[in-house]
């Protein structure tokens, strides 16, 4: 989107709970790049321990998007917040993100983006990119964006590994347009 930064609206990314220092910082750079929003790296927050669901044994999207509504952040229009917990709203097993089409908050799971399970050798480039297409996608429904039919667009749904590995790391022309314009108003 080669459109000039849009002043007007200010989005942090924030880590819920521990978070490899790269994640938001690579998140903040794609939504900062891909959209030119000005985009600020928040210092990290508790996850809400009460967003957990025994009978699930997974934390409430829902719930974590409520939360982060009520936080304090005045300087910021959009909050996109990043977990490394396995999320799910109550339609679906899981989530690798969620956010309310025009809300304020969205979140990015990084849970079932990682094959790798050495939690000790540095985040690989596949994670990275997962993370920013989640993100972009969710940040997409914070600006009014709804799915996208085209299978070749970041608004696309995607609800495996594979869908989300085979989708660009860009928006059609359609959702493109869509944005461009809103962030004109």
């Amino acid at each position: 989107m080669n459109a000039k930064s849009s002043t007007r609206i200010r989005l942090g990314v924030v880590a819920l709970g521990k978070i490899p220092e790269i994640l938001p910082k690579s998140i903040a750079a794609h939504i900062s790049g891909y959209l030119n929003l000005n985009t600020d790296v928040l210092p990290s927050r508790e996850l809400p321990s009460y967003a957990f669901s025994r009978e699930r044994l997974q934390y409430d999207a829902g719930i974590i998007l409520k939360h982060l509504e009520q936080e304090h952040l005045p300087d910021y229009e959009k909050i996109v917040a990043v977990v490394e917990v396995d999320l799910f709203v109550p339609i679906f097993t899981h989530v690798f993100g969620e956010a309310k089409q025009g809300g304020k908050c969205g979140l990015v799971s990084v849970y079932r983006l990682n094959d790798e399970q050495d939690d000790s050798a540095p985040l690989p480039p596949l994670l990275l990119e997962r993370a920013a297409k989640v993100s972009l996608h969710e940040t997409g429904h914070l600006l009014n964006l709804v799915h996208c039919t085209d299978e070749r667009c970041l608004m696309h749904f995607s609800g495996k590994l594979a869908d989300l590995d085979g989708m660009p790391l860009y928006f059609c022309r359609y959702c493109g347009a869509y944005l461009r314009d809103f962030l004109k108003r």
